[in-house]
């Protein structure tokens, strides 16, 4: 048996998680015992299902913020657990300092694996920015493999010097077609159980929060439901920003036309129901939830902030967040009636890209089970 570590920050619902789950529940855990590590641990979709699989949760301290007492934590679990393998999924660097821990552990295989681009908007962005930056310097030489969900995240989160000599690894955040693949009937039962029989439905999938700037795509919404007043607004997810979008939604007047859905295990039934779906992210590693949209055979739009890895169909289209909240109403008006597609179709070209979760599964089992002798494919 190898003894596998998944560490991430906090384990909740967002895409690290989903990118996590995904790949275990489609993996051969027959000769693996692994366990998911967490600053913090709090209610997921995720959970359940990865419990019923034999995956272990530990908790360090319960905050990100307890930076000595995670670390010294952390110190103790390598001791205790004799892993084989840590696999870091990590937004920004300084937890790269448990892959420093993990080598005095003499754990063989070291993965610092990057899923972001830039951190979130706060008071004290810039002072996390010098720690992000010098973390990635004085840490990420202790991985003995670098990955990144695309090309932006690796350049993020590893120094341009580490690059230059040695490779970082692309590892598609796959995810499982056939659950993605369109379904008329379901989409036609779900729009009926919400309403939306005759409706535009315009769609978006993330947490509420800056990074997704779910606020811009309620001024865009604003400005398609003027012209076409049948229009919904459709937003799955939760998140620290829900208040101040329904008291946004509600001064414009557009609050009967905004769902707040909430999380759900069954995000394609979602994605089944919508007509375009709208990703005006300030920044992103990757954006799961877009190629999950471009599974689900939707047309896309999503800001220029988003890694060309993840545009895959011949309905994806970028336009800079710079732009007015007309322009991109326009753009989303001219997707809504473009001709008409068969979004079925949309797995098939998510597949050929790559992004087949039993595909990156295999990637990923291979490292852990073999190490270094195993290598993921290159960046295009």
């Amino acid at each position: 048996m190898k003894r596998v570590c998944i560490y991430c920050q906090t384990w909740e619902s967002g895409g690290i998680e989903a990118f996590i789950s995904n790949i275990l529940t489609h993996m051969d855990l027959s000769e693996l015992d692994v366990d998911i590590v967490a600053d913090v641990l709090k209610e997921s979709v995720f959970t359940d299902k990865l419990k019923t699989a034999g995956i272990t949760f530990r908790e360090l301290s319960g905050s990100q913020r307890s930076v000595i007492q995670n670390y010294r934590l952390f110190m103790e679990l390598m001791r205790e657990q004799n892993y084989d393998v840590i696999h870091l999924n990590v937004f920004q660097a300084l937890p790269l300092a448990y892959l420093l821990v993990a080598k005095r552990s003499a754990v063989s295989v070291r993965i610092a694996h990057s899923h972001n681009t830039m951190l979130r908007k706060s008071a004290t962005r810039v002072l996390k920015m010098m720690i992000h930056k010098t973390a990635s310097r004085v840490f990420a030489n202790a991985a003995t493999d670098l990955w990144s969900c695309s090309a932006d995240a690796a350049r993020f989160m590893f120094p341009a010097s580490v690059l230059r000599k040695r490779e970082c690894r692309f590892i598609p955040n796959g995810i499982e077609l056939s659950r993605f693949r369109f379904d008329l009937r379901e989409r036609e039962k779900l729009r009926e159980q919400l309403n939306l029989d005759n409706a535009f439905v315009i769609g978006n999938v993330g947490r509420l929060c800056y990074q997704k700037n779910q606020s811009f795509l309620i001024d865009v919404f604003y400005k398609i439901h003027a012209r076409d007043s049948s229009a919904r607004l459709l937003l799955v997810g939760e998140g620290e920003d829900k208040p101040l979008l329904r008291e946004k939604a509600q001064r414009l007047g557009i609050a009967e036309n905004v769902i707040f859905y909430g999380v759900t295990p069954h995000v394609e039934q979602l994605l089944w129901a919508m007509d375009v779906f709208i990703f005006p992210s300030r920044f992103e590693g990757l954006g799961i939830a877009a190629v999950e949209a471009q599974a689900a055979g939707l047309p896309i739009l999503c800001s220029e902030k988003i890694p060309q890895e993840t545009l895959i169909t011949n309905h994806a289209f970028q336009i800079d967040l710079s732009a007015r909240a007309r322009d991109w109403a326009d753009a989303a008006l001219r997707l809504g009636v473009a001709a008409d597609r068969d979004r079925r179709k949309g797995a098939d070209a998510v597949c050929a890209a790559g992004f087949d979760v039993a595909a990156t599964a295999e990637m990923v089992r291979g490292v852990w089970r073999e190490g270094g002798s195993w290598i993921p494919p290159k960046f295009q």
